[in-house]
């Protein structure tokens, strides 16, 4: 079973949490285009790897948090709070995975299906 260090209560069994889909996702303008809104709401990443999450601490203290974690190993890597930016993983370096939140996003980026 997956062990998970809630920043909030400490570590827990992963039945007490419930996952909320990829973090750091940056929600397009009012004014985006068809494309646009559709490619936030439908298309996330699933690479292989690190990965970052959130996730809902559901029977504890019912907060949410981010978790970067090895989707091949399923080694929990860093568990930071909401609002905070993804940690840095090797040695300074940013880790692979999606862009930053700030970064732009567009259905042209995505790898052909």
């Amino acid at each position: 079973m997956l062990q998970i260090a809630c920043p909030y209560c400490g570590v827990r069994d992963e039945e007490e949490f419930r996952f909320g889909g990829e973090s750091h996702v940056a929600r397009p303008a009012f004014e985006a285009s068809d494309l646009e809104w559709s490619d936030y709401l439908f298309n996330r990443i699933n690479p292989k790897g690190i990965h970052y999450e959130r996730w809902l601490h559901v029977y504890g203290c019912a907060r949410w948090f981010n978790m970067a974690r090895d989707t091949v190993t399923h080694d929990v890597l860093a568990v930071y709070p909401m609002g905070e930016p993804r940690p840095l993983l090797d040695a300074g370096a940013q880790a692979p995975g999606p862009p930053p939140a700030d970064a732009e996003r567009t259905p042209e980026d995505r790898e052909p299906a």
